[in-house]
């Protein structure tokens, strides 16, 4: 697993309260599968709240991808609607979780708006 994912995770955690995220309230259970093995991130959001855990316990959405491809998407290197668009991504569950998680990822490193100000931090 990778070191961005990581640091973005315990980031988000540290945060507490995110305001990209005040109306959604749910659980996103991150899969990272690496051949057999498999990393969990719990994402629990209640109206802007967050708490992250590394609990494999059932949540409202679950999304499995690759470690190195959630590594591009902290990075803004990849977008994680388009990767789901192409397959390299699934979920189940309440889809429309991820599409608001979605928004707290930076984006490219030209992009503007809300999300510029996490790819800013050191």
């Amino acid at each position: 697993m990778g070191e961005a994912t990581v640091r973005f995770f315990e980031e988000l955690d540290q945060q507490g309260y995110d305001p990209l995220l005040a109306k959604l309230s749910g659980t996103v259970r991150l899969d990272l599968h690496e051949g057999p093995q498999t990393t969990h991130w719990l994402i629990r959001i209640d109206r802007g709240q967050v708490r992250i855990s590394r609990e494999d316990m059932a949540a409202d959405t679950v999304v499995g991808t690759s470690p190195e491809l959630f590594d591009d998407m902290v990075l803004g290197r990849e977008n994680g609607l388009a990767a789901l668009l192409r397959g390299d991504m699934t979920i189940t569950g309440d889809a429309r979780l991820v599409v608001q998680l979605d928004r707290i990822l930076p984006g490219p490193a030209d992009s503007r708006g809300p999300r510029r100000y996490r790819k800013e931090r050191p």
